[in-house]
């Protein structure tokens, strides 16, 4: 029997909590061993799901011989660090998005997990949902024609935002990096492409100095355009849709199926009718049971260093075009 692959968790920070650490918890090929808090909450959380032990800093978990994994989920400008840390240390990551904040980041990752023959995986946990891959068999198949454009949305209304590290400028904060890096990733994954280029437009917070809201418009050599929006600002949308020349798919539920009780939804119009398609699929532990059977297996994981570092690429270019106010090469 193939032994389970022990995990410890870099911060008690809330989507550890709330999600991935239940997640770990229901997949059948882990074992949860240590968390490591600087703020104090380690215990608290150590005890609320049984876990073991407890450190008070994140490299004495690093030390620890007994870990196999980790799991970072720490504010976006620590990313780079402890991964490259965490590698040194011969601990595959699981690093939740984005990886980094820039591209140039990502390759000092590669490398450092290169050197010490460890997988990483970017923590794109809405790709493990099986409406995806429908909806790419629906495009292979010609459902809606030849694909003209791809549109996606990820926003949420932000309450208290003097209390919310997104809103940090010198921490990686602004929608883009947090929920925009979802419908770029989208794009590039459904589409099958590398855009060439893209004009972003964005709202910046006078008081806190940090994009609150972006749209992008991406070109890509084969003559199809994206159009992607985040904001920090706006109700709750998570979807996507493509459109080609004899219909167009929907994804109402795209990137957090998880609060619909794991349940996407795929809207389907072509040729005069509409249809829809439901499945479920438990993201978060999809996510960790894949990872962790790559590092049982020592296969590639299905987000690829080289797939981080261009989705890393088109952030890049968002940012430069928001900054230059012009279209920026991607």
């Amino acid at each position: 029997m193939t032994p389970k692959v022990r995990w410890g968790i870099l911060s008690a920070a809330g989507i550890a909590r709330e999600q991935v650490i239940p997640a770990l918890k229901r997949a059948n090929n882990v074992e949860i061993v240590a968390i490591a808090s600087r703020s104090g909450n380690a215990k608290e959380t150590a005890s609320m799901f049984n876990i073991e032990n407890v450190y008070d800093n994140y490299q004495q978990l690093l030390d620890d011989p007994e870990i196999d994994a980790v799991y970072i989920p720490l504010p976006n400008h620590l990313h780079k660090e402890w991964a490259i840390k965490a590698a040194e240390k011969k601990k595959h990551i699981l690093c939740e998005k984005p990886a980094a904040l820039m591209a140039a980041d990502v390759i000092e990752i590669k490398q450092a997990c290169e050197e010490n023959n460890v997988f990483f995986m970017e923590a794109f946990m809405y790709h493990f949902h099986p409406q995806h891959e429908r909806v790419r068999e629906r495009i292979r198949n010609g459902e809606i024609g030849e694909v003209k454009q791809f549109n996606g949305s990820f926003s949420f209304l932000m309450h208290n935002p003097e209390e919310n590290i997104r809103m940090s400028n010198d921490k990686g904060g602004g929608s883009l990096y947090d929920v925009g890096c979802y419908p770029i990733h989208a794009m590039r994954n459904i589409l099958g492409q590398e855009p060439e280029s893209v004009r972003t437009e964005a709202v910046i917070d006078p008081k806190y100095n940090v994009e609150i809201s972006s749209i992008s418009h991406f070109k890509f050599e084969s003559g199809i355009i994206g159009v992607v929006d985040s904001s920090f600002a706006m109700t709750m949308r998570h979807e996507y849709e493509v459109i080609g020349t004899e219909g167009r798919i929907s994804v109402p539920y795209a990137f957090r199926p998880d609060i619909r009780e794991n349940e996407g939804l795929i809207i389907i119009e072509s040729g005069g009718k509409i249809r829809e398609e439901r499945l479920t699929g438990d993201i978060y532990r999809s996510e960790v049971e894949h990872f962790s059977a790559a590092i049982q297996n020592q296969t590639e994981p299905a987000i690829t260093f080289d797939n981080t570092y261009h989705n890393m690429l088109a952030i890049d270019a968002c940012i430069k075009s928001i900054e230059t106010e012009q279209r920026v090469r991607v």
